[in-house]
């Protein structure tokens, strides 16, 4: 998994496949059904089970987008990833009065310094059977009463807190499934699901903290069975599987920059109670898995579950900024890619970066919408990506809504042998990207004169053609703008249906990347960070570095904002209002409002018409209008809230629940706080 920026530090870096061009044209123009990919069913149902199934299917009550109660069950907060909360007690105009009703700090915490890791904590409470759940980068369960944070129970993992695959102990929360036939007095008809970064998945009983001893063995799961091609390291679990019915839909993150062959990326269906493997889902064909690896699912994904999808958001192969292994054909690899939720088949997949060599891994889970376009009802489906476009298509088939199309994008200056380029990506007609990528960045004036005008120098020195210029051996290598970092991140997009609004939070990133030949990396690597720096890709003949453009004095190289919140009109494509977001903050002091701030993590969303967010390097978080985008309330808490808020209510009484973790790809400050707030009563 990769996801990299900072102003504090530096680097990225990541992976992409290679496609050939006339293949790469043709995938982007026409959503792919039934790919020709690995699907491997292992509970085939039978005749008889197809027919009951289908009987059963057509006599169901349909099943709504947006579920009539107010739900915040899962990570985005419910399956269509929308991230909104029909409750109104809390709105634009008594915003201001929010104030804080109880925090908690769960001591779950390193910045590094001694002999842990540090921490990342990037986990939305899930709220669900009267109880906030809550995952711990140490691999904890708390399960606590939602209006007071008094603890009801605790789970412990026992985890090994090491550090295996990623840089940090990273740990996105938890996952939460209800039996529909419950039987009274029987255990784990309610649990509570989490992964640990050596590939155990934990069930408990939701209500009492135990282990279901009827799931896998004894309430443990080791999903690092299944590891079976190129196992480097093992299938980390740091994002909760997908609650689909009776299925968890589990991805799996990895090291997918130090390595050309990896393991190659597959999302499992888990029963539910049992913990049995129902089908499983291959992005790469059989004979790139032999060369490459990973295309895995890292993040969270999103589920229809009248249609029966469920969609995946897939990253690229390995390894990330080299391609010379995966010259032919990856059509899943960085997609959006619909599978059938009961037997994995894809249904139809959409590739957003052909022969990706940027690390433009599918970030986030797609939001599915209805919108009214031109007076036709449509179901859609909006993915935000790094690159900083918003690609939307129908949800059904994966067709178009606002046209996608295929254009030239630069090639490579012929410094790096054995790779292949993609005379074509898509590019969305609408919504215009959430930052102008067709130009080299303008340098800061202000950032060059007080370091002697070393930005300007390494502007010289960086090769920019736009959009999708390939890296390179020469000079300082290629400006990225954005890479890794992003345009957008796993807090994804929110989406108010009465008003058909999609809210996002963007960062405007400038990141550089190089290759260099396998002797000259040997000499040149002087180590990495939080996913930045340098990184072997070993095995391929070329290492990397990734770096983030800043001055000696860490200020960034390219013009503010930095970051913003951006509120989009789906029934035209257009934008609303956009304005910077949040305040960046060095050294104690805190810029000017109006440069904004780099944000990871993401937005909430309320018919109260009140957004609600943390993500910024200030660790502040904030209330929005819907309307104006207007900041209509703030506090400060203890580390950027890398994640999104939850929204729920319990016994009359509104609330909106924030974690603050932080993460040092954004910031070098860690926080174990779980801070909530309502109106005064």
């Amino acid at each position: 998994m990769t996801t990299r920026l900072s102003l504090s530090s530096a680097p990225l870096m990541s992976f992409k496949p290679g496609l050939s061009a006339m293949t790469a044209l043709t995938l982007g123009l026409t959503p792919l059904p039934l790919m020709a990919q690995e699907v491997s069913v292992e509970n085939e149902p039978s005749t008889a089970q197809d027919n009951a199934s289908l009987e059963t299917a057509s006599s169901a009550a349909p099943i709504p987008l947006v579920p009539g109660e107010p739900i915040w069950d899962s990570f985005h907060g419910q399956l269509n990833a929308q991230k909104y909360s029909p409750l109104d007690q809390i709105t634009a105009d008594n915003v201001a009065d929010l104030e804080k009703v109880w925090e908690l700090h769960t001591g779950d915490v390193a910045d590094g310094s001694g002999d842990l890791p540090a921490t990342v904590w990037s986990a939305t409470p899930v709220f669900a059977n009267d109880t906030l759940y809550i995952g711990t980068p140490f691999y904890r369960i708390l399960a606590l009463d939602p209006a007071s944070g008094e603890e009801k129970w605790s789970f412990d993992t026992q985890s090994s807190l090491e550090a295996l695959t990623q840089p940090a102990l990273k740990n996105r929360g938890v996952a939460y499934w209800e039996a529909t036939d419950s039987e009274a007095g029987e255990p784990c008809q309610k649990i509570i699901y989490m992964g640990t970064m050596d590939a155990q998945l934990f069930a408990v009983d939701a209500d009492t903290g135990e282990q279901c001893a009827d799931f896998a063995e004894n309430g443990v799961l080791d999903v690092n069975q299944w590891n079976d091609t190129h196992d480097k390291w093992p299938l980390s679990l740091l994002q909760p599987p997908t609650v689909v019915g009776d299925h968890l839909i589990l991805g799996w993150a990895g090291n997918d920059w130090a390595y050309e062959q990896a393991p190659p990326g597959t999302v499992f269906s888990i029963n539910a109670r049992t913990g049995e493997r129902e089908w499983t889902f291959q992005a790469l064909s059989d004979e790139v898995r032999e060369q490459s690896g990973t295309a895995n699912v890292w993040t969270h994904m999103s589920a229809d579950e009248e249609l029966g999808l469920v969609y995946l958001p897939v990253s690229s192969p390995s390894p990330n900024y080299w391609g010379g292994n995966r010259t032919e054909e990856v059509p899943l690899g960085t997609s959006t890619t619909a599978v059938d939720i009961e037997t994995g088949e894809v249904v139809w997949s959409r590739q957003w970066v052909h022969h990706d060599i940027w690390d433009y891994d599918t970030v986030a889970a797609p939001t599915l919408m209805d919108i009214t376009v031109d007076g036709e009802e449509i179901p859609a489906l909006l993915q935000a990506t790094k690159m900083g476009f918003l690609f939307v298509v129908n949800r059904e088939t994966g067709e178009d809504v606002w046209p996608i199309e295929e254009r030239p994008v630069p090639s490579g200056d012929g410094s790096v042998e054995g790779e292949v380029y993609a005379p074509t990506q898509p590019f969305p007609t609408k919504p215009v990207p959430l930052l102008d990528q067709s130009e080299k960045p303008n340098v800061w004036a202000l950032a060059d004169a007080v370091s002697f005008g070393e930005c300007s120098a390494l502007w010289d020195e960086l090769r920019y053609e736009g959009m999708y210029t390939p890296p390179t051996t020469q000079g300082e290598g290629t400006l990225g703008y954005p890479i890794s970092a992003g345009g957008v991140q796993w807090g994804g997009v929110a989406f108010e249906p009465d008003s058909q609004t999609a809210i996002v939070n963007t960062s405007h990133i400038v990141q550089y990347i190089k290759l260099y030949e396998r002797e000259a990396y040997e000499k040149a690597d002087s180590g990495s960070g939080n996913e930045s720096g340098f990184a072997p890709q070993e095995g391929a003949p070329y290492g990397m570095r990734l770096e983030v453009a800043l001055n000696r004095w860490g200020m960034p190289c390219w013009e503010p904002p930095f970051g913003e919140l951006v509120a989009i009109d789906m029934t035209t494509g257009d934008i609303k209002w956009r304005r910077p977001m949040g305040v960046s903050q060095q050294y104690g002091f805190f810029m000017p409002e109006r440069w904004g701030s780099p944000t990871i993590g993401g937005p909430a969303v309320t018919a109260g018409n009140v957004i609600f967010i943390g993500a910024s390097m200030d660790a502040k978080v904030r209330a929005y209008s819907l309307e104006t985008g207007e900041e209509l309330w703030s506090d400060q808490t203890e580390a950027p809230s890398v994640s999104n808020p939850a929204v729920y209510e319990y016994e009359g009484r509104q609330y909106v629940a924030f974690v603050s973790g932080g993460n040092t790809i954004l910031k070098n400050q860690v926080g174990d706080q779980i801070a909530v707030y309502a109106l005064p009563e």
